[in-house]
């Protein structure tokens, strides 16, 4: 069945402009990462650095739960997951 990512309008054109991206049974929030690699590598650019890891200002959410405050990359992703990622805004 695989999971779902959620992207907003921001995250879109680089990812052809699709706002739901379908994930092949990814078990952990790495595998989604990678598979995102694989399949479209500018999204996966802005959202991992150099070694891999999310970028700060990138919030990422499996079924409503932050992936930094339950197991970060090692966060299980279970069939049919809903994926979030929501950048951080910055503003003044």
């Amino acid at each position: 069945m695989g999971a779902i990512v959620l992207l907003p309008g921001v995250l879109r054109p680089d990812a052809g402009d699709e706002a739901r991206l379908a994930v092949s049974a990814p078990s952990t929030v790495r595998d989604v990462l990678g598979e995102i690699a694989a399949r479209w590598p500018r999204l996966s650019k802005r959202l991992r650095d150099e070694r891999g890891d999310l970028r700060r200002y990138v919030n990422l959410y499996v079924d409503g739960e932050e992936c930094r405050r339950v197991q970060g990359l090692e966060t299980p992703v279970p069939d049919g997951a809903e994926i979030q990622i929501i950048p951080s805004v910055a503003g003044g």
